[in-house]
């Protein structure tokens, strides 16, 4: 009998009423199914009373639970720590977009009716003597011998053509092939021309070359360190071009020197991350594969793309250790490979002997016991690994009794 327990009858549960909705919302009911948390429930009487928990409780969990909606949770720049370095941002109005430009045959037409109609004003004006092969042009002013000189109207018609010829001159632009030109008025971007030729411009914009051929870079020797702290030498062979000749020019001061410069950082931070040499341990190093240069070509082309410029591939032509360190080192390398050879020739001793010892227990058909296998197999080891000349004595292997015989001993009879 459980003394624990109140031996007393409950009351039996009072039957709750139909909740009413509350004053929230039509169609809520008294438990809200997003907290699980019961509401108050209006009875007959009008009075707030407690909710019955057991009510409470399957009015919370209904048979078909709602799907949380996952909201992705975007990280604020301001209050994050990155764990990688991000390139700089640029102006994402600032891209590249074709210029205004007519072809230069139509600046040339123009130019050449702009000459003729200003050689024929000249002409009628009396200006300029009249050519014998031309028919006769002169107004009757002229022909009545009167003085030669331009009229208001012919002033401005002069001046109109002159500022023609002017502008014509000034917008043609002789453009080679494999190379751009940005086009800027009063510092603001309008537009780059490719088209190689003759062409027209807008005369009052400034024009500033950009060289888009594909161009290689042969680095300097950099000296570095790598992982453990050695000082190593790398040239690079750096294959690029310029891709958005509107960042490139205008994103940053000179795109040549900035992209030397990182150059330099990304071979700094990429050089720090493996030693140059594994030196017979376990692990990559630089020298290993192609990592290093993919690993060089992803980051410089990440620093390279928010100015414009297009990296395709990075090459290590020479990776080596700097010179205080170079003699130390490679006595190192000679050593950890001389160890490391030594490794594989006492490995491969140690199995051919092994082998040697099963083989010859399978042609004697005995079986050697431990202490004249370990004996042979110690003897075998010294004539495989001895220097060429020096011999060591076998000893004959013991053979292990058989059955009767050890038997026979056990009773004191002889073998």
């Amino acid at each position: 009998m459980d003394v624990t327990r109140d031996p007393s009858p409950r009351p039996a549960p009072r039957p709750a009423g139909p909740p009413v909705p509350p004053a929230g919302g039509p169609g809520t009911a008294g438990t809200t199914a997003a907290t699980g948390k019961a509401q108050p429930v209006r009875a007959d009487s009008g009075g707030l009373t407690a909710p019955n928990p057991a009510m409470a409780a399957r009015t919370a969990a209904p048979e078909d639970p709602p799907t949380r909606q996952l909201t992705p949770v975007r990280a604020d720049p301001d209050t994050e720590t990155p764990t990688t370095r991000r390139p700089p941002r640029v102006d994402q109005a600032l891209r590249e977009r074709h210029a205004f430009a007519l072809p230069g045959w139509l600046a040339l037409l123009v130019l050449l009716l702009a000459t003729a109609g200003l050689l024929v004003i000249l002409v009628r004006a009396g200006v300029v003597p009249e050519f014998e092969a031309l028919p006769d042009i002169r107004t009757e002013a002229v022909h009545r011998g009167g003085p030669a000189g331009l009229t208001g109207a012919e002033i401005a018609a002069v001046a109109a053509v002159g500022l023609l010829l002017v502008a014509v001159l000034a917008g043609l632009l002789s453009n080679p092939g494999g190379e751009a030109r940005v086009l800027t008025r009063w510092g603001r971007y309008r537009g780059t021309v490719r088209r190689a030729g003759l062409l027209w411009v807008n005369p009052l914009v400034r024009r500033r070359r950009v060289d888009v051929r594909l161009r290689h870079w042969r680095s300097d020797p950099v000296t570095v360190t790598d992982r453990t702290g050695t000082p190593i030498v790398v040239r690079l062979l750096v294959v690029w071009r310029v891709r958005d000749t509107a960042r490139a020019m205008l994103s940053v001061a000179a795109h040549e020197a900035y992209l030397r410069e990182q150059i330099h950082a990304v071979l700094s931070r990429t050089a720090s991350r493996l030693p140059c040499d594994s030196n017979a341990g376990p692990g990559p190093a630089l020298r290993d594969g192609q990592w290093f240069a993919d690993e060089l070509s992803r980051a410089l082309a990440a620093e390279a793309h928010p100015a414009g410029l297009e990296v395709y591939s990075v090459q290590p032509i020479t990776l080596d250790y700097a010179p205080e360190v170079a003699e130390s080192m490679r006595r190192r390398r000679l050593a950890d490979l001389d160890a490391g050879l030594r490794t594989v020739l006492v490995d491969d001793a140690v199995e051919a002997a092994a082998l040697a010892v099963r083989r010859l227990e399978r042609a004697t058909a005995h079986q050697l016991d431990e202490a004249a296998r370990s004996a042979l197999m110690e003897q075998l080891l010294v004539a495989f690994v001895a220097p060429a000349g020096v011999s060591a004595p076998v000893p004959a292997p013991a053979v292990r009794p058989t059955r009767k015989e050890a038997a026979g001993r056990k009773e004191g009879r002889p073998a």
